[in-house]
This record gives structure tokens, C-alpha cells and sequence, in this order.
């Protein structure tokens, strides 16, 4: 068992809650930078493997389960989420790091190196990522016409008149994610309480009513640019069925000089879950190279 270390940081707007695992160890620490938007650590609790050769950060962004805040939305911004990131490497990892961010987290991630450079991160490991928003909606644009007639039907009405509570939504929503964001028969425990913990104001806010709705802020947010000017190792990951589309994700991987890309056979959006024992591996392989 690694042990673990609790507490708080100060960042701009408040404080963020975190935990270390494995800090007595020798190796580049791994921040790992979760998705959402308004999301929590909880799914990566599978990654404190990791912190057997290295320091492992876990945090809950700004107005997440760990980490309360007002409901102010001018805290809900890619540019503050960056900002707390500095903050929290400045306190917690002053030296080289390794980044990983999943979902939105690899967005914030790139969007970091765009606004604090790229000195002192060792690499970065983008799972699953959200790089374009306009890509992200119309790949799942894409994938929900795929769906089954009665199921986009359901969709198409509710989100016709904006309702988005109705059990049948709901059910229909399920469908779409059993194939796209996790394909286990029984979740993992620790995914059910990323979603039951989820700061549903933020998502809303920045997101928009469901993956394929995008109607917050983040709506026109592209950092594709970025990718072409990382001059550090990159690693792109993604499952066979994720809403980040292996397709998308390749050509990701075209934009950014020597990044390598592994995609997880039958898996999708969790397939740092549904591939846990693979997926440590393939992290581990390629941060110990570095």
C-alpha cells in the first residue's frame, strides 16, 4: 500500500483539495488532471499503482467534490483552471513533472503548456482527450447516429424542448454512454461516485446539457493549434469506442511531433478502467523512458 498524504492548496478563487501517494519515491512526479468539466479524482483511484516508482498528485479542480466553492462563474474559466494548475506544481511538485489529463483534463492540460510553456514538464499523457470542442460535438453527433432509431428518437425529442430530467432521457443517455464512455457491465465503483460527485453547475456552465449539446463556454475552444508547437514526449490514448474517436485522436497525434498513440481494443472513453492492468502498463512504459 502506498501511503498518502492529504490536505489543501491555495490557488486563485480558494482552495483545492489533494492527495499524494507515494511521495517518498524517487521518480518525476505524475499530476493527474481530471475531466468534466466539474468532475472529481475519483476515477483515477486505479492509477495510484503508479506511485510505487513515483509521487502520484490527485486533485479536485476548483468547485469540485473535494474542493467547494461559491457557485461563481467567473472561477469556471480554462484560464483560472490553468492558473490553479501552476499553482497546485508550484506547491505540491516545484520541479519536473509529468502531466496526465483525461477528458477535459487534456484540455486543460495543452492549454497549460500554452500559457505557462512547456520548462519543467517532463511529458504529457493525454487519455481519451478533449482537444477541439467543435470536433468533440460533431464525433458525437456522429456516434449517436449510430444509435439505435428509438433511442435517437428519445434524444431528439427531449432535447427538442429542453428537457433533460425526464427518466427516459435519462435511460437513453445510458445507452449512449454504456457504449461510448464505459462498456463494463458493472461499473467500477469508482466511477459511480464520479458521476453521483460531478458539480453539475459547472458542467452546465462550461458544457453544456449532455456530451453532444455543447452550449457553454467552452463551445468554440480549440486548442488543436497548440499540438503542432509541443516539443516534449507526447502519449495519446483512447478505447476503441470513445467519444474521442480513434480517428480524431490519430490525427492528433499527425499535428504533434513524435507523439505516440495506443489505442485500447473494445474499450472507450474509461479505458483506463475497462483496460486498467494494460493501460498502467502501456502509462508506465512510456514514463519510464523519460
Amino acid at each position: 500500500m502506498n501511503t498518502r498524504r492529504r490536505g489543501s492548496v491555495s490557488v486563485p478563487g480558494g482552495e483545492v483539495g489533494y492527495c499524494i501517494a507515494g511521495e517518498e519515491k524517487p521518480g518525476i512526479p505524475l499530476i493527474l488532471i481530471h475531466g468534466g468539466p466539474g468532475g472529481s479524482y475519483d476515477g483515477f483511484v486505479p492509477l495510484d499503482a503508479l506511485a510505487d516508482e513515483r509521487p502520484v498528485i490527485f486533485y479536485d479542480q476548483l468547485g469540485s467534490y473535494r474542493s467547494p466553492a461559491p457557485d461563481d462563474s467567473s472561477l469556471w474559466t480554462l484560464e483560472r483552471y490553468a492558473d490553479e494548475l501552476h499553482a497546485i506544481r508550484t506547491a505540491l511538485a516545484p520541479g519536473p513533472v509529468h502531466l496526465l489529463g483525461q477528458s477535459f483534463g487534456a484540455m486543460l492540460a495543452v492549454a497549460y503548456c500554452e500559457r505557462y510553456g512547456q520548462s519543467g514538464i517532463s511529458s504529457l499523457i493525454l487519455s481519451g482527450p478533449l482537444i477541439s470542442s467543435p470536433r468533440w460535438e460533431s464525433d458525437q453527433r456522429r456516434l449517436l447516429s449510430q444509435m439505435p432509431q428509438e433511442t435517437r428518437a428519445v434524444i431528439g425529442m427531449h432535447e427538442s424542448c429542453e428537457v433533460y430530467d425526464s427518466p427516459a432521457y435519462q435511460e437513453a443517455m445510458m445507452e449512449y454512454y454504456r457504449r461510448h464512455l464505459c462498456r463494463m457491465e458493472i461499473w467500477p465503483d469508482c466511477l459511480n461516485r464520479m458521476f453521483e460527485r460531478i458539480a453539475a453547475p459547472i458542467y452546465l456552465h462550461m458544457w453544456g446539457p449532455s456530451e453532444f449539446t455543447v452550449r457553454g463556454t467552452l463551445r468554440n475552444c480549440d486548442k488543436t493549434p497548440v499540438l503542432a508547437a509541443l516539443r516534449l514526449p507526447v502519449l495519446y490514448t483512447c478505447g476503441e469506442f470513445d467519444e474521442a474517436t480513434p480517428l480524431t485522436i490519430r490525427e492528433y497525434q499527425r499535428m504533434t511531433d513524435g507523439a505516440v498513440l495506443k489505442v485500447f481494443t473494445g474499450a472507450s472513453h474509461s479505458h483506463h478502467l475497462e483496460a486498467e492492468e494494460e493501460y498502467i502498463a502501456v502509462v508506465r512504459g512510456f514514463l519510464g523512458a523519460k
